[in-house]
């Protein structure tokens, strides 16, 4: 079976990113003919150069397109279109696929890849990552109402056309089915984590990390991931002020982006907070097991509630329970397997008082843990989701 990809913003290990599909790829790529459309974008992110930029025997069709989370909405809009432009045309092109992926974000990627599918007579899949164009009207970058409507008859038109849709949490799937979508029509395929990677990392490598962060015979709350206008940043800081005189808990946030210089300056006063820089992915899980408790923490939208974040996912994978501030199926989730706790996002007091509490009870925390690793390994292995990946796109393409 040959599989198109189409997918503006593809990542691979040496990259601080989550890797879902460069482990999808890897596998695919295996047992089928498989063809990535993609932009260039994340090269200039890479931290080491460790692993392939596709895995082996992926056909790559790249684009040299900018792209950050740091843009502002024309440039990202030009982005958008560049990428929208050069995907119809390797599209076309291309040998003919017996299917097509398309991943959002941003909306403009599987809209194209509907195109293709249309002009060429092929099934295709629609990946939802995130719920588009939800997310940027809920974060106030789209304010004209004339555009929102437009964006929303598009999201439900590409709905209707893809033959598959793919989302990653129940939440997720749950709205889909509410714009009108046979249930059967839709599947969730959770984010998940790659267990082999937090198999790798050694207690070697998680006290090297102690050593050299002055972190010997302290209580580690971790962040990693963006800090991004969407993740509750302000929150985490003022968390970490109101415990300034807790001295055997130190906070550490790992990542970039918009709140970058406020961070730089609050960790020149606050000594107990440390700034890591973005991580390669296998790094990133020497953080977790650093860890005692890991912070998943979102703005207060509903579109965030539906979202299905990587740290989430490999902060179990490593035994590390954790805090989190999405009311929806997060929450539900971590209560359920007693894995982690809730906390009210944009809420400082309540996120310091949850931390001192649990920090308290190492007991507690290490049998949270045990459990968060327990259900990881049973639903979250990128291995066991990839099947159910090719068993759908088999299924769209009639090869089963």
């Amino acid at each position: 079976m040959h599989i198109a990809i189409f997918n503006q913003h593809h990542h691979n290990p040496d990259c601080p990113a989550t890797c879902r599909h460069y482990t999808f790829l890897e596998y695919l790529a295996k047992r089928h003919k498989v063809s990535l459309v993609t932009s260039s974008a994340w090269k200039e992110l890479r931290i080491t150069n460790n692993y392939k930029w596709v895995p082996e025997g992926v056909e790559l069709y790249e684009q040299e397109v900018p792209y950050s989370n740091k843009m502002g909405v024309r440039r990202r809009l030009v982005s958008y279109g560049g990428f929208a432009a050069y995907s119809l045309s390797k599209g076309l092109t291309m040998p003919k696929p017996d299917v097509i992926w398309g991943v959002s974000t941003p909306l403009s990627t599987p809209w194209m890849a509907a195109r293709v599918a249309k002009m060429r007579n092929i099934p295709w899949v629609f990946e939802v990552q995130d719920l588009w164009p939800s997310f940027p009207i809920e974060m106030g970058a789209v304010k004209k109402e004339w555009l929102k409507r437009r964006l929303y008859r598009l999201e439900k038109n590409l709905y209707q056309s893809a033959n598959h849709i793919i989302t990653l949490s129940p939440d997720m799937e749950e709205y889909v089915v509410a714009q009108g979508i046979a249930r059967d029509k839709v599947s969730t395929i959770l984010n998940g984590t790659d267990l082999e990677m937090a198999d790798a990392s050694t207690d070697v490598q998680v006290e090297a990390l102690r050593e050299n962060y002055q972190l010997k015979g302290k209580k580690v709350v971790l962040y990693a991931g963006t800090f991004g206008r969407a993740n509750d940043i302000p929150t985490i800081m003022q968390a970490a002020e109101l415990m300034v005189d807790q001295q055997d808990i130190v906070f550490v946030l790992a990542g970039g982006g918009y709140y970058d210089e406020e961070l730089r300056k609050l960790a020149l006063r606050l000594p107990n907070l440390r700034l890591l820089p973005p991580q390669p992915r296998p790094d990133v899980f020497s953080l977790f097991k650093l860890a005692d408790l890991s912070l998943i923490t979102f703005n207060d939208l509903p579109v965030l509630s539906s979202n299905s974040p990587a740290k989430l996912y490999d902060s179990l994978a490593c035994g590390t329970p954790v805090i989190v501030t999405n009311p929806g199926w997060t929450k539900a989730f971590v209560e359920q397997h007693g894995c982690g706790w809730y906390s009210p996002a944009g809420q400082p007091e309540a996120l310091a008082h949850k931390i001192q509490e649990k920090l308290a009870r190492p007991e507690v925390l290490r049998q949270a843990g045990m459990r968060g690793e327990a259900v990881a390994r049973q639903q979250f292995d990128r291995q066991q989701l990839a099947v159910q990946v090719e068993s759908i796109l088999l299924q769209v393409a009639g090869k089963v």
